[in-house]
């Protein structure tokens, strides 16, 4: 059974736990081995705090009541107007459950109550996972890209998606 709920002061731990495990899998190949590392132990650290700020816009899905994704979403911050996905990671443990879809789908009827008409998000080109999932999902590449530097290495190119937001 999959269930989605509004994330609370207290599931920091849980959220950096999964953001760092699917983050190491997802990302941390694609780094080098210390910035994997540190890349790793920052996400599993973070949340408390932005729990503590903003835990309104951030979701966690459970599966037969074990966390395994999470999202957080809310304005853009480059397209006025527009939603976007900031975060979305689920742990690997649960690829392929469907817990994803359902929390995408809890995020799209938020960003819709909220009166978004649009959502879109950033995710790494060479994550052909990652963009089957947002296109089987109606996202659409839009042809914008942007490097993001980890710190080391060469930067890793992200692709823009969008979708409409169901039913607006």
């Amino acid at each position: 059974m999959i269930t989605v709920r509004s994330a609370q002061p207290g599931d920091g731990d849980v959220l950096g736990e999964i953001h760092a495990l699917s983050w190491g899998v997802s990302h941390g190949p694609l780094c080098t081995p210390k910035v994997a590392a540190a890349g790793v132990e920052e996400r599993r650290s973070k949340w408390h705090g932005i729990l503590a700020e903003d835990a309104d816009t951030i979701l966690l899905a459970r599966l037969n009541e074990r966390p395994g994704a999470f999202a957080r979403y809310g304005a853009s911050t480059s397209r006025p107007g527009s939603a976007e996905i900031h975060t979305f990671f689920a742990h690997p443990d649960v690829w392929g459950s469907g817990i994803a879809t359902a929390l995408l789908e809890a995020v799209l009827e938020r960003v819709g109550e909220a009166g978004y008409a649009d959502v879109h998000l950033w995710t790494l080109r060479d994550s052909a996972q990652a963009r089957r999932f947002y296109a089987k999902n109606g996202f659409a590449e839009t042809g914008r890209t942007h490097d993001h530097d980890f710190g080391e290495g060469a930067p890793l190119v992200l692709v823009e998606l969008e979708r409409a937001v169901p039913g607006r």
